[in-house]
Parts: C-alpha cells; sequence; structure tokens
C-alpha cells in the first residue's frame, strides 16, 4: 500500500502542496481530480522522488520510507511514473524503449514475460517493435511510455495526463486498458484530465484545489456529487430529482 500524509511542496515562495494525504492500494485505481495548477502534476513528482518536500512529509510504501530514496530506488521499490509528456525516447525504437523500462533489477529476471504482458495489452506495439517511436501518433507514443514503465514491474504505476491530446477511439481504448492492469494486480494512481473517463474506471478519487485535498469518496459517490458534477461534470450532468423522488 503506498500511503502519504503531511506532504507539502513549495516552489521558492510558492506553495504547490499543502498537507495532501492520501492512499493506493494494490490492484486499485485512484484519480486525482483537480483544475490546472492544482498541484497533480507535483503531488505525482514528490512521490516519485523527483521533487523534495517540505520535512514532517512521509511517503510510505509497503511500510518503507520512500523519501530517504533516489528516484531509480523508488522504481526498484515499484513506483513507476508515467509523466505528463510521456517522457519517451523517440529517437530509439518501441523493442528499445520498452528494454530500458526493464533496467530495473526487480524487472531484469522476467523481462520476457513483462514483455509479453505490454505486448497483450497493447498489441500494435507487437506490430511496431522495430518503428522509431519518433514516427508513431500519439496514442502509440502513449502506449509506448504505459508499456516502458510496466517493464519495471510495478506495484503502483503513477499516470500523469495519459489522454491528454489524444483523439476521442484511442482515448477509449487507452481507458480499457487500465482496468486490465489493475486486474494484474497493479495499483493506479491516475491524474487526468478527463473526468468522466477517470470515475468510470476509479474505485475512488481525490479532489484537490489550489494544493490541498478537499474531498474523496468512492468514485460512484463522487459521480453522483452535485458539487463534483458542477466543477468538473459540467453543470448540464447535474441531476435534481423530482418533488417526492
Amino acid at each position: 500500500m503506498l500511503e502519504v500524509s503531511a506532504l507539502s511542496v513549495a516552489y521558492g515562495k510558492h506553495t504547490a502542496l499543502a498537507d495532501v494525504a492520501l492512499r493506493v492500494d494494490t490492484r486499485e485505481i485512484v484519480a486525482i481530480l483537480g483544475a490546472n495548477g492544482a498541484g497533480k502534476t507535483t503531488l505525482l513528482k514528490a512521490i516519485a522522488g523527483l521533487v523534495r518536500p517540505r520535512p514532517g512529509a512521509q511517503v510510505q510504501f509497503n511500510g518503507e520510507d520512500l523519501l530517504a530514496r533516489e528516484p531509480f530506488q523508488v522504481v526498484e521499490a515499484g513506483i513507476a511514473l508515467v509523466p505528463e509528456g510521456r517522457g519517451i525516447f523517440a529517437d530509439l525504437t518501441v523493442k528499445e524503449n520498452l528494454e530500458l523500462g526493464a533496467f530495473a533489477r526487480r524487472a531484469r529476471a522476467h523481462e520476457a514475460d513483462n514483455r509479453a504482458r505490454v505486448l497483450e495489452l497493447f498489441p500494435r506495439l507487437q506490430e511496431r517493435l522495430g518503428q522509431l517511436v519518433s514516427t508513431m501518433s500519439g496514442g502509440e507514443r502513449q502506449m509506448v511510455a504505459i508499456g516502458r514503465a510496466l517493464m519495471s514491474a510495478p506495484d503502483i504505476l503513477l499516470l500523469d495526463e495519459p489522454s491528454l491530446g489524444l483523439a476521442p477511439r484511442v482515448c477509449a481504448e487507452l481507458f480499457q486498458a487500465l482496468p486490465r492492469i489493475r486486474a494484474a494486480g497493479v495499483g493506479i494512481l491516475l491524474v487526468e484530465q478527463n473526468t468522466k473517463q477517470s470515475l468510470n474506471i476509479a474505485d475512488r478519487g481525490y479532489l484537490i484545489e489550489t494544493g490541498r485535498i478537499v474531498g474523496e469518496g468512492t468514485a460512484p459517490a463522487l459521480k453522483t456529487d452535485p458539487a463534483v458534477q458542477r466543477a468538473y461534470l459540467g453543470a448540464a450532468e447535474v441531476h435534481i430529482a423530482a418533488p417526492g423522488a
């Protein structure tokens, strides 16, 4: 289980996160909902060890302190980040990107099995193993990015805006893959602009505003919460019960 508490991050005088607390269990999809600039990306980077929080923060995974670890050690512990913008090696082939994902010691012994699972999850990559990533579509690049992260054999996958810039059809394909990743035993902490799609596949969610967690609940409860509907789902989706209902 990933547990975060008292997590605060500042960039100079600007406070990006303030006393954030959350948890993610294995085999669970947890969505983080919030507007641009709310601190969602900083949250994922702090968990991954890419930014350092203020003293007093706790980020623990299966009871182990992650804040004392370097980013590569966080990967070795079982947490992989797919950043916004994907962060893949565009001048390498699909196969080479996947091989780099298996560099972690925890993944090397099962590289072939992990690659088989990735290619089963994203069959399109099987057809393009020798293709340069720079020549691929945005959706295919996102598949490479997620596939490379899965090659590290993570227990928790951090996803930052995976559908950003993707066509609706490709976005739907991506969201169909995430529950299958969960079913394979990988927990997912999902930052995503598409609130409706996120809550359709998530187990739970947290609401973040100006760096603070302001609400949480199960995905079904959040989908029917009027405040969430107004803020993230659009006023047209607010359901007003008929008198006497």
